[in-house]
């Protein structure tokens, strides 16, 4: 009960309210020597955490919740719970380690959850982790593999009937087509993922689908618009409390202010500075390293080549790690160009 009872509030976005839940679960599961209730547990409070901007703490809930799970023992909770609780352990503890910085990780361990997912022949399950491989491909800024991902997420959850990851994987579709040089296509296809989601009632997660639509709408020149969206997706997080992306949904509003005023460099400068910290808050490596190159871009077009090399470096010295990725070849070339 108190399981669903989390879910429902964490899928409506109600994420401080969620956050009471887990507690109590933990206390239940410890009590009764119940390794499925903690794992659950253990998921249930990684995720909040997750959503709310704290990743080191979420990412030891989502190790420990998986070091329990006994594939030959807890498969069958796949039933009971409606998703096998390791695929949803892992798909988050990727996502946590996207954020902290480390992309191959994230990427090994999304991967072994689809392989479980897969195996498993549990058609929810599946369609959980595809996804969310969606996402992380999509931070990855991998797009073909992003619309494959979702091109699969939506063939599957149309013949199974899970509107909520067939509306999901509608807006990542959308996305992957925008960034194909398919831009109305793309918005077209997110704008009806976005109200199926308000119609099934899927909250949580809207200020992240609301920044791939801000960045389509710059794409096609409709800056205002792309503010506007980005304002309403401010507003959502600080609201629900999904204060993961907060950090991004300020770059974005930098690049955005830059594309519609290029001269306005002093409120692009505030945006940037301001995702910097909160990135710096939450151990956001990876929104840290793209808030450190939109400012750094700008202090290079103003002359400002030292300060721009010195604030980018050590950020991308810090990376050990994905340095096959679009964010970490990016900030190399800017690097060099800033030498």
């Amino acid at each position: 009960m108190l399981w669903g009872l989390w879910w429902s509030y964490e899928a409506r976005g109600l994420i401080q309210t969620a956050r009471e839940l887990p507690e109590q679960l933990l206390t239940l599961g410890q009590r009764q020597g119940d390794a499925a209730l903690l794992m659950q547990a253990y998921r249930a409070m990684g995720q909040t955490l997750f959503f709310q901007g704290e990743l080191a703490a979420a990412r030891d809930f989502l190790e420990q919740g998986y070091a329990l799970y006994d594939r030959d023992q807890h498969h069958v909770l796949a039933f009971q719970y409606g998703q096998d609780p390791a695929v949803g352990l892992q798909n988050f503890w990727a996502h946590v380690l996207w954020y902290l910085g480390y992309p191959t990780q994230a990427l090994e361990r999304m991967q072994a959850s689809l392989r479980l997912a897969q195996d498993l022949s549990h058609p929810f399950s599946l369609a959980f982790a595809l996804d969310h491989a969606a996402w992380l491909y999509q931070y990855r800024q991998e797009v073909q593999r992003t619309h494959e991902q979702a091109e699969s997420d939506i063939a599957l959850s149309r013949e199974q009937g899970f509107a909520f990851f067939l509306a999901q994987g509608t807006v990542m579709q959308g996305w992957a087509l925008a960034s194909q040089r398919q831009p109305e296509i793309g918005l077209a296809h997110m704008r009806q993922g976005l109200t199926d989601l308000q119609v099934v009632g899927l909250e949580v997660v809207r200020p992240y689908w609301l920044s791939l639509l801000a960045a389509v709408y710059a794409m096609v020149g409709q800056i205002d618009e792309g503010l506007h969206t980005l304002d309403d997706a401010l507003q959502t997080s600080q609201t629900n409390g999904w204060r993961i992306w907060e950090p991004e949904l300020y770059r974005l509003k930098g690049d955005l202010a830059l594309a519609r005023s290029p001269d306005d460099h002093a409120q692009a400068e505030t945006w940037f500075r301001h995702a910097l910290d909160l990135a710096s808050q939450q151990q956001a490596k990876s929104i840290e390293l793209r808030a450190a190159m939109s400012l750094s871009r700008l202090w290079q077009q103003q002359g400002k080549r030292n300060e721009a090399r010195e604030l980018l470096a050590p950020i991308y010295g810090w990376f050990t790690e994905g340095f096959d990725t679009a964010d970490l070849q990016e900030a190399k070339v800017l690097l060099a160009g800033l030498a």
